[in-house]
Protein backbone atom coordinates (compact mmCIF):
# COMPACT_ATOMS: atom_id res chain seq x y z
CA UNK A 1 0.00 0.00 0.00
CA UNK A 2 1.50 3.12 -0.70
CA UNK A 3 3.16 5.93 1.69
CA UNK A 4 0.26 7.79 3.86
CA UNK A 5 -2.81 5.26 2.32
CA UNK A 6 -3.29 4.78 6.60
CA UNK A 7 -1.97 1.44 7.07
CA UNK A 8 -0.78 1.80 10.57
CA UNK A 9 -4.79 3.01 11.68
CA UNK A 10 -6.05 0.25 9.87
CA UNK A 11 -3.64 -2.73 11.88
CA UNK A 12 -4.32 -0.59 14.48
CA UNK A 13 -7.91 -0.67 14.86
CA UNK A 14 -7.38 -4.65 14.24
CA UNK A 15 -4.69 -5.38 16.81
CA UNK A 16 -6.71 -3.85 19.46
CA UNK A 17 -10.29 -5.20 18.59
CA UNK A 18 -8.84 -8.70 18.67
CA UNK A 19 -6.53 -7.81 21.55
CA UNK A 20 -9.70 -6.53 23.85
CA UNK A 21 -11.85 -10.06 22.94
CA UNK A 22 -8.62 -11.90 24.32
CA UNK A 23 -6.32 -12.79 21.75
CA UNK A 24 -2.20 -12.11 22.29
CA UNK A 25 -1.25 -9.60 20.03
CA UNK A 26 2.45 -8.43 18.69
CA UNK A 27 2.70 -5.70 16.72
CA UNK A 28 5.87 -5.45 14.75
CA UNK A 29 8.01 -2.75 13.61
CA UNK A 30 11.42 -2.90 11.47
CA UNK A 31 12.98 -0.65 14.00
CA UNK A 32 12.12 0.94 17.51
CA UNK A 33 11.49 4.36 16.51
CA UNK A 34 9.16 2.97 13.51
CA UNK A 35 6.79 1.94 16.14
CA UNK A 36 6.50 4.71 18.11
CA UNK A 37 3.16 6.43 15.91
CA UNK A 38 1.34 2.95 16.79
CA UNK A 39 2.05 3.80 20.27
CA UNK A 40 1.27 7.09 20.71
CA UNK A 41 -1.98 6.13 18.47
CA UNK A 42 -3.33 3.17 20.58
CA UNK A 43 -2.40 4.56 23.55
CA UNK A 44 -4.57 7.85 22.35
CA UNK A 45 -7.11 5.58 21.05
CA UNK A 46 -7.89 3.37 24.61
CA UNK A 47 -7.85 6.17 27.40
CA UNK A 48 -10.69 6.10 28.23
CA UNK A 49 -10.87 2.33 29.18
CA UNK A 50 -7.53 3.24 30.69
CA UNK A 51 -9.31 6.03 33.07
CA UNK A 52 -11.77 3.70 34.20
CA UNK A 53 -9.09 0.41 34.41
CA UNK A 54 -10.48 -1.84 31.88
CA UNK A 55 -7.00 -0.91 29.89
CA UNK A 56 -3.93 -1.32 31.68
CA UNK A 57 -0.68 0.25 30.34
CA UNK A 58 3.24 -0.71 30.84
CA UNK A 59 5.04 1.87 28.63
CA UNK A 60 8.52 0.86 29.86
CA UNK A 61 7.51 -2.78 27.62
CA UNK A 62 4.82 -0.67 25.26
CA UNK A 63 1.79 -3.17 26.40
CA UNK A 64 -1.57 -2.83 26.64
CA UNK A 65 -3.76 -4.80 28.51
CA UNK A 66 -7.22 -5.33 28.12
CA UNK A 67 -8.64 -6.48 31.92
CA UNK A 68 -12.13 -8.50 30.91
CA UNK A 69 -10.42 -11.16 29.11
CA UNK A 70 -6.63 -10.89 29.43
CA UNK A 71 -6.22 -10.06 26.17
CA UNK A 72 -2.73 -7.71 25.34
CA UNK A 73 -1.07 -5.91 22.41
CA UNK A 74 2.68 -5.60 22.32
CA UNK A 75 4.72 -3.71 20.55
CA UNK A 76 7.99 -4.94 18.84
CA UNK A 77 11.44 -4.15 17.53
CA UNK A 78 12.32 -7.02 14.68
CA UNK A 79 15.81 -5.10 14.95
CA UNK A 80 15.45 -7.16 18.43
CA UNK A 81 13.63 -10.31 16.84
CA UNK A 82 14.78 -12.52 19.50
CA UNK A 83 13.20 -10.73 22.15
CA UNK A 84 10.14 -12.44 20.61
CA UNK A 85 11.32 -15.78 21.55
CA UNK A 86 9.11 -18.23 23.66
CA UNK A 87 5.92 -15.99 23.17
CA UNK A 88 2.71 -17.34 21.51
CA UNK A 89 0.49 -14.84 19.60
CA UNK A 90 -3.21 -15.63 18.13
CA UNK A 91 -1.81 -12.56 15.53
CA UNK A 92 0.96 -10.64 13.98
CA UNK A 93 1.24 -7.74 12.12
CA UNK A 94 4.24 -6.75 11.02
CA UNK A 95 4.40 -2.71 10.06
CA UNK A 96 6.29 -1.89 7.36
CA UNK A 97 6.78 -5.16 6.61
CA UNK A 98 9.16 -5.29 3.48
CA UNK A 99 11.74 -3.40 5.48
CA UNK A 100 12.15 -6.62 7.90
CA UNK A 101 14.82 -9.17 7.69
CA UNK A 102 13.72 -12.16 6.32
CA UNK A 103 15.23 -14.55 8.73
CA UNK A 104 12.89 -12.38 11.31
CA UNK A 105 10.17 -13.74 9.71
CA UNK A 106 11.26 -16.96 8.90
CA UNK A 107 12.86 -18.13 12.11
CA UNK A 108 11.11 -15.99 14.74
CA UNK A 109 7.89 -14.44 14.16
CA UNK A 110 6.48 -17.38 12.15
CA UNK A 111 6.69 -19.93 14.81
CA UNK A 112 4.79 -17.63 17.38
CA UNK A 113 1.72 -18.34 16.27
CA UNK A 114 2.13 -22.17 16.10
CA UNK A 115 0.56 -22.64 19.32
CA UNK A 116 -2.84 -21.31 18.49
CA UNK A 117 -2.68 -21.74 14.41
CA UNK A 118 -2.64 -18.04 14.67
CA UNK A 119 -3.10 -15.41 11.64
CA UNK A 120 -0.45 -12.41 10.50
CA UNK A 121 -0.83 -9.26 8.39
CA UNK A 122 1.65 -8.20 6.31
CA UNK A 123 1.63 -4.39 5.58
CA UNK A 124 3.67 -2.41 3.91
CA UNK A 125 4.94 0.18 0.90
CA UNK A 126 6.43 -2.53 -1.68
CA UNK A 127 10.57 -2.27 -1.44
CA UNK A 128 11.67 -3.77 -4.35
CA UNK A 129 11.44 -7.40 -5.22
CA UNK A 130 12.40 -9.15 -1.48
CA UNK A 131 10.70 -12.14 0.78
CA UNK A 132 7.48 -9.41 1.04
CA UNK A 133 6.81 -9.91 -2.25
CA UNK A 134 7.23 -13.52 -2.57
CA UNK A 135 4.38 -13.32 0.32
CA UNK A 136 2.53 -11.07 -1.77
CA UNK A 137 2.45 -13.64 -4.72
CA UNK A 138 1.30 -16.46 -2.76
CA UNK A 139 -1.85 -14.47 -2.52
CA UNK A 140 -2.22 -13.56 -6.08
CA UNK A 141 -1.64 -17.11 -6.79
CA UNK A 142 -4.68 -18.49 -4.64
CA UNK A 143 -1.97 -20.27 -2.48
CA UNK A 144 -4.46 -21.75 0.79
CA UNK A 145 -4.86 -19.30 3.66
CA UNK A 146 -3.19 -16.00 1.93
CA UNK A 147 -4.73 -13.12 0.23
CA UNK A 148 -3.41 -10.51 -0.98
CA UNK A 149 -4.29 -6.15 -1.54
CA UNK A 150 -2.78 -3.20 -3.23
CA UNK A 151 -3.65 -0.16 -3.11
CA UNK A 152 -2.15 3.86 -3.89
CA UNK A 153 -2.03 6.13 -1.55
CA UNK A 154 -4.74 8.11 -3.67
CA UNK A 155 -7.25 5.75 -2.50
CA UNK A 156 -7.10 7.29 0.95
CA UNK A 157 -10.35 9.59 0.71
CA UNK A 158 -8.46 12.56 2.40
CA UNK A 159 -8.10 15.78 0.06
CA UNK A 160 -5.28 16.33 1.80
CA UNK A 161 -3.36 12.96 0.84
CA UNK A 162 -4.80 13.29 -2.41
CA UNK A 163 -3.23 16.59 -2.96
CA UNK A 164 0.19 15.23 -1.39
CA UNK A 165 -0.33 12.10 -4.00
CA UNK A 166 -0.49 15.11 -6.58
CA UNK A 167 2.15 16.62 -5.54
CA UNK A 168 4.80 13.75 -5.45
CA UNK A 169 3.50 12.70 -8.82
CA UNK A 170 5.62 16.13 -9.90
CA UNK A 171 8.34 16.60 -7.50
CA UNK A 172 10.11 13.11 -7.58
CA UNK A 173 11.28 10.34 -9.78
CA UNK A 174 8.91 8.15 -11.78
CA UNK A 175 10.30 4.83 -9.70
CA UNK A 176 9.96 6.32 -6.20
CA UNK A 177 6.38 7.41 -7.23
CA UNK A 178 5.52 4.34 -8.51
CA UNK A 179 6.97 2.34 -5.82
CA UNK A 180 6.05 4.74 -2.76
CA UNK A 181 2.93 6.33 -3.69
CA UNK A 182 1.26 3.91 -6.39
CA UNK A 183 2.93 0.82 -3.81
CA UNK A 184 3.85 -0.90 -7.05
CA UNK A 185 6.99 -3.81 -6.59
CA UNK A 186 9.64 -2.26 -9.16
CA UNK A 187 12.92 -3.73 -10.51
CA UNK A 188 16.10 -2.92 -8.95
CA UNK A 189 17.33 -2.92 -12.30
CA UNK A 190 20.14 -5.64 -11.19
CA UNK A 191 17.35 -8.28 -11.79
CA UNK A 192 18.78 -11.52 -13.92
CA UNK A 193 15.87 -13.41 -15.20
CA UNK A 194 13.58 -12.09 -17.39
CA UNK A 195 10.45 -13.49 -18.68
CA UNK A 196 9.90 -15.48 -15.69
CA UNK A 197 6.04 -15.76 -15.33
CA UNK A 198 5.70 -17.09 -18.80
CA UNK A 199 8.05 -19.31 -18.19
CA UNK A 200 6.54 -20.49 -15.17
CA UNK A 201 3.76 -22.35 -17.64
CA UNK A 202 3.42 -26.21 -15.88
CA UNK A 203 1.87 -27.74 -13.27
CA UNK A 204 3.47 -29.93 -10.97
CA UNK A 205 3.88 -33.30 -11.43
CA UNK A 206 5.25 -35.90 -9.31
CA UNK A 207 3.75 -38.77 -11.84
CA UNK A 208 7.05 -40.54 -13.55
CA UNK A 209 4.78 -41.44 -16.48
CA UNK A 210 4.46 -37.76 -17.38
CA UNK A 211 8.15 -37.97 -17.82
CA UNK A 212 8.77 -37.88 -22.27
CA UNK A 213 12.69 -39.36 -21.42
CA UNK A 214 15.34 -38.66 -19.34
CA UNK A 215 15.43 -36.82 -16.08
CA UNK A 216 17.77 -35.16 -14.24
CA UNK A 217 17.92 -33.62 -10.94
CA UNK A 218 19.19 -30.26 -9.62
CA UNK A 219 20.69 -29.81 -5.82
CA UNK A 220 21.03 -27.15 -3.55
CA UNK A 221 21.78 -28.41 -0.13
CA UNK A 222 20.74 -26.16 2.71
CA UNK A 223 23.39 -24.16 5.52
CA UNK A 224 21.82 -23.41 8.67
CA UNK A 225 19.41 -21.52 8.05
CA UNK A 226 18.76 -22.10 4.13
CA UNK A 227 16.58 -24.67 2.65
CA UNK A 228 17.46 -27.91 0.77
CA UNK A 229 15.75 -28.21 -2.83
CA UNK A 230 15.75 -31.04 -5.21
CA UNK A 231 14.39 -30.04 -8.67
CA UNK A 232 13.84 -33.16 -11.28
CA UNK A 233 14.11 -31.87 -14.55
CA UNK A 234 12.68 -33.64 -18.09
CA UNK A 235 15.55 -33.56 -20.23
CA UNK A 236 14.11 -33.77 -23.73
CA UNK A 237 10.51 -31.99 -22.52
CA UNK A 238 12.62 -28.98 -20.72
CA UNK A 239 10.17 -29.04 -17.89
CA UNK A 240 10.57 -29.19 -14.17
CA UNK A 241 8.27 -32.39 -13.01
CA UNK A 242 9.23 -31.89 -9.39
CA UNK A 243 10.52 -29.77 -6.62
CA UNK A 244 11.00 -31.30 -3.38
CA UNK A 245 11.87 -28.41 -0.79
CA UNK A 246 13.18 -29.06 3.10
CA UNK A 247 14.47 -27.26 6.12
CA UNK A 248 16.11 -28.31 9.22
CA UNK A 249 16.26 -32.04 8.07
CA UNK A 250 19.11 -33.98 8.79
CA UNK A 251 21.23 -34.56 5.99
CA UNK A 252 21.49 -37.87 6.42
CA UNK A 253 17.76 -37.77 5.70
CA UNK A 254 17.87 -35.96 2.99
CA UNK A 255 20.22 -37.95 1.09
CA UNK A 256 17.73 -40.91 1.76
CA UNK A 257 15.14 -38.49 0.31
CA UNK A 258 17.02 -37.62 -2.56
CA UNK A 259 17.84 -41.34 -3.35
CA UNK A 260 13.75 -42.10 -2.92
CA UNK A 261 13.33 -39.32 -5.55
CA UNK A 262 16.00 -40.33 -8.01
CA UNK A 263 14.71 -43.76 -7.78
CA UNK A 264 11.05 -42.46 -8.67
CA UNK A 265 12.36 -41.07 -11.84
CA UNK A 266 15.10 -43.50 -12.76
CA UNK A 267 17.30 -39.79 -12.64
CA UNK A 268 20.52 -40.21 -15.54
CA UNK A 269 22.44 -37.32 -13.32
CA UNK A 270 22.29 -35.78 -9.74
CA UNK A 271 24.39 -32.44 -9.86
CA UNK A 272 24.74 -31.60 -6.30
CA UNK A 273 26.43 -28.28 -4.58
CA UNK A 274 29.57 -30.00 -3.61
CA UNK A 275 30.72 -26.65 -0.95
CA UNK A 276 30.63 -26.75 2.94
CA UNK A 277 28.53 -29.54 4.15
CA UNK A 278 28.45 -31.38 0.31
CA UNK A 279 31.70 -33.11 -0.28
CA UNK A 280 30.23 -35.83 2.46
CA UNK A 281 26.71 -36.00 1.30
CA UNK A 282 27.94 -36.67 -2.00
CA UNK A 283 30.20 -39.67 -0.61
CA UNK A 284 27.18 -41.35 1.25
CA UNK A 285 25.09 -40.88 -1.72
CA UNK A 286 27.44 -42.38 -3.90
CA UNK A 287 27.80 -45.35 -1.80
CA UNK A 288 23.73 -45.03 -1.63
CA UNK A 289 23.99 -45.89 -5.52
CA UNK A 290 23.05 -42.60 -6.75
CA UNK A 291 24.68 -41.27 -9.85
CA UNK A 292 25.71 -37.78 -8.14
CA UNK A 293 28.41 -35.77 -9.22
CA UNK A 294 29.06 -32.26 -7.44
CA UNK A 295 29.29 -29.10 -8.40
CA UNK A 296 31.84 -26.58 -6.56
CA UNK A 297 30.10 -23.20 -6.14
CA UNK A 298 32.59 -20.62 -6.71
CA UNK A 299 32.95 -16.78 -7.98
CA UNK A 300 34.19 -18.77 -11.41
CA UNK A 301 31.76 -20.99 -11.83
CA UNK A 302 28.62 -19.66 -10.53
CA UNK A 303 28.58 -17.11 -13.19
CA UNK A 304 28.01 -19.76 -16.40
CA UNK A 305 25.86 -21.34 -14.19
CA UNK A 306 23.31 -18.63 -13.80
CA UNK A 307 23.84 -17.16 -16.77
CA UNK A 308 23.09 -20.57 -19.05
CA UNK A 309 19.40 -20.18 -16.59
CA UNK A 310 19.20 -16.76 -17.72
CA UNK A 311 19.43 -17.40 -21.41
CA UNK A 312 17.28 -20.64 -21.57
CA UNK A 313 14.61 -18.30 -19.29
CA UNK A 314 15.09 -15.36 -22.32
CA UNK A 315 14.65 -18.21 -24.90
CA UNK A 316 11.42 -19.61 -23.41
CA UNK A 317 13.83 -23.02 -23.47
CA UNK A 318 12.65 -24.37 -20.27
CA UNK A 319 9.29 -24.40 -18.16
CA UNK A 320 8.12 -24.77 -14.57
CA UNK A 321 5.45 -24.56 -12.33
CA UNK A 322 4.19 -21.45 -11.11
CA UNK A 323 5.27 -21.62 -7.42
CA UNK A 324 5.46 -18.40 -5.35
CA UNK A 325 8.80 -19.43 -3.65
CA UNK A 326 10.21 -20.24 -6.85
CA UNK A 327 9.08 -17.30 -8.47
CA UNK A 328 10.17 -14.73 -6.20
CA UNK A 329 13.57 -16.00 -5.97
CA UNK A 330 14.11 -15.51 -9.65
CA UNK A 331 12.70 -12.29 -10.20
CA UNK A 332 14.72 -10.89 -7.36
CA UNK A 333 17.39 -12.15 -8.30
CA UNK A 334 20.42 -9.91 -8.55
CA UNK A 335 23.50 -9.52 -10.08
CA UNK A 336 26.23 -6.29 -9.58
CA UNK A 337 29.12 -5.44 -11.00
CA UNK A 338 32.78 -5.09 -8.85
CA UNK A 339 34.25 -2.30 -9.91
CA UNK A 340 37.50 -3.46 -8.54
CA UNK A 341 37.77 -6.96 -10.34
CA UNK A 342 35.19 -5.76 -13.37
CA UNK A 343 33.78 -8.97 -12.25
CA UNK A 344 30.12 -9.85 -12.78
CA UNK A 345 28.50 -11.53 -8.99
CA UNK A 346 25.11 -13.02 -8.71
CA UNK A 347 22.94 -13.27 -5.39
CA UNK A 348 19.96 -13.05 -3.69
CA UNK A 349 19.06 -9.65 -1.92
CA UNK A 350 19.77 -9.53 1.27
CA UNK A 351 17.62 -11.31 3.59
CA UNK A 352 16.51 -13.84 0.92
CA UNK A 353 17.03 -16.86 0.18
CA UNK A 354 18.24 -18.53 -3.81
CA UNK A 355 17.92 -21.90 -2.87
CA UNK A 356 15.45 -22.71 -5.21
CA UNK A 357 17.28 -20.53 -8.14
CA UNK A 358 20.72 -22.94 -7.77
CA UNK A 359 18.67 -25.94 -7.84
CA UNK A 360 17.06 -24.87 -10.78
CA UNK A 361 20.23 -23.42 -12.13
CA UNK A 362 21.80 -27.21 -11.56
CA UNK A 363 19.35 -29.21 -12.70
CA UNK A 364 19.52 -26.92 -16.29
CA UNK A 365 22.85 -27.18 -16.21
CA UNK A 366 23.05 -31.01 -15.93
CA UNK A 367 20.67 -31.87 -18.72
CA UNK A 368 22.57 -28.85 -20.82
CA UNK A 369 26.06 -28.73 -19.98
CA UNK A 370 27.95 -31.84 -21.31
CA UNK A 371 29.19 -35.30 -20.44
CA UNK A 372 28.36 -36.67 -17.20
CA UNK A 373 28.21 -40.12 -15.72
CA UNK A 374 29.22 -41.35 -18.53
CA UNK A 375 26.31 -40.37 -20.84
CA UNK A 376 25.96 -37.49 -23.19
CA UNK A 377 23.36 -35.14 -21.88
CA UNK A 378 20.96 -33.21 -24.15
Amino acid sequence: MGRRWGKTVLGGCVALAAASQGAQVAWIAPTYKNSRPLWRWAENAVGSLMRDKAVSVNRSERELTFSLWHGRLGIYSAENADSMRGEAFHLVIADEASRIAEEAWTDVIQPTLADHNGDAILISTPKGKNWFYAEYQRGLASVADFMSWQSPTNANPSPQIRKAFELARARVTERTFRQEWLAQFIESGGEVFRLVRECASVPMTVDPKASHGDVVIGVDWGKSNDFTVFTALDVQARRVVEVARSNQVDYMLQAQRLKVMCERWQAIQVLAESNAMGEPILEQLQRLGVPVVGFATTATSKPPLIEALAVAMEKREIAFPNLPDLVGELEAYQMKMNPVTNRTTYSAPEGMHDDMVMSLALAWWAATAGVLIGKLVY
